[in-house]
């Protein structure tokens, strides 16, 4: 199947790469810089690049969005397909985001953080999508499986739903563990040491429920403790209020799983 890409960012190389190892063709990239275009065109072997404003409804069975979701609607109202099969990567954004930009729409979602510098090499990847018509839908499962072996529809409703968890389970996590390293650094320690707690803390998750696992000074009460770590935490006062922040949803929730 041919296809084409708008964007150059970690999802435009990630699914390109797949499409092209699964025997489809990149029959062009388009992006605003167009450096960055030729250099993932060259990548796909594709000879053709250009801004998005190039982009030909007759040369791809499937366009693929792969752009911020912030960028989705706006790029959307510079396209006009009616042949071609516009497909956006954005798990937060509707599909009805891109109605006005082709008349046969989808939508494919990796729920899974990707990095051009370090592709997963597993096929696991669950992937929602959503299709506007049995047109896309058959289009978008037969570039879908050559991404990914775990592929499932879930509406707009849903996705957005999965978004705010895969934010809060990865991004809001990453973020904790990040402060974790600074404070380590900070304070001359090594943040190898805290590495297996960490692997306790998922390893555990994937066999029980977290909120039955929860142990820690907020789970006991433990005031003294408490309030000696927000003291700690003086001179970082954001951290400390994402301290105090979470203390109080354990304890909140704690309370309620209780009664």
């Amino acid at each position: 199947m041919n296809f084409s890409i708008i964007g150059t960012g970690n999802i435009a190389w990630f699914f390109g790469n797949r499409l092209v190892a699964g025997r489809h063709r990149c029959v062009g990239v388009y992006a605003r810089d167009v450096v960055k275009a030729q250099e993932l065109a060259e990548a796909l072997l594709s000879d053709k690049w250009g801004r998005i404003s190039d982009i030909d409804d007759e040369e791809a069975d499937v366009c693929i969005l792969a752009v911020s979701d912030t960028a989705v609607a706006e790029i959307a109202k510079t396209i006009s397909l009616n042949k071609t099969v516009l497909i956006h990567t954005a798990g937060a954004v509707s599909i009805d985001a891109i109605k006005n930009a082709a008349a046969e729409r989808a939508v494919f979602w990796p729920v899974y953080s990707i990095l051009k510098t370090n592709f997963p090499d597993h096929r696991n990847i669950p992937c929602a999508w959503e299709a506007s018509s049995e047109k896309a839908k058959r289009i978008l499962l037969d570039i879908g499986h050559a991404v990914s072996d775990e592929l499932f529809e879930a509406r707009y409703e849903q996705r957005k739903w999965l978004h705010l968890c895969a934010v809060i389970g990865n991004n809001f996590i990453n973020h904790l563990l990040g402060i974790s390293e600074q404070i380590c650094r900070e304070n001359n320690l090594p943040t190898s040491v805290l590495q297996p707690i960490i692997d306790q803390t998922f390893e555990r998750a994937r066999h029980s429920s977290p909120l039955e696992l929860q142990t820690g000074p907020a789970v006991r009460h433990d005031d003294t403790t408490i309030a000696a770590q927000l003291a700690l935490l003086e001179k970082h006062h954001q951290w400390q209020q994402v301290y105090e922040a979470v203390t109080l949803s354990i304890q909140t929730k704690q309370n309620s799983v209780s009664e």
